[in-house]
């Protein structure tokens, strides 16, 4: 822990003094099967348009989507478009 402090990462501190490296809101989770692990990629690729950064999956270019539809795993098209989405502003743009 000290090493991380010295390099400026801010730890939250808890009542016995111990450092929490993790946001409480997140948890470890043990992907079981394969129809588990498609529903936590479903998640992770549809993120970006549920907080409105984009209309279509396919936008987000951080993704791992494109390298899916090329494995043919995933349709171009997969998920459509979000009705009604926003497009928020990134930090940088």
């Amino acid at each position: 822990m000290l090493n991380l402090r010295r390099s400026g990462v801010a730890l939250a501190v808890n009542a016995r003094r111990e450092a929490a490296v993790w946001q409480r809101r997140f948890w470890e989770h043990t992907i079981r099967n394969e129809a588990d692990l498609r529903t936590h990629v479903d998640y992770v690729h549809w993120n970006p348009v549920k907080h409105a950064y984009v209309a279509q999956v396919r936008e987000w270019p951080y993704s791992t989507f494109r390298r899916y539809v090329r494995q043919g795993v995933l349709a171009y098209d997969w998920a459509g478009v979000s009705k009604g989405s926003t497009r928020k502003q990134r930090s940088g743009e």
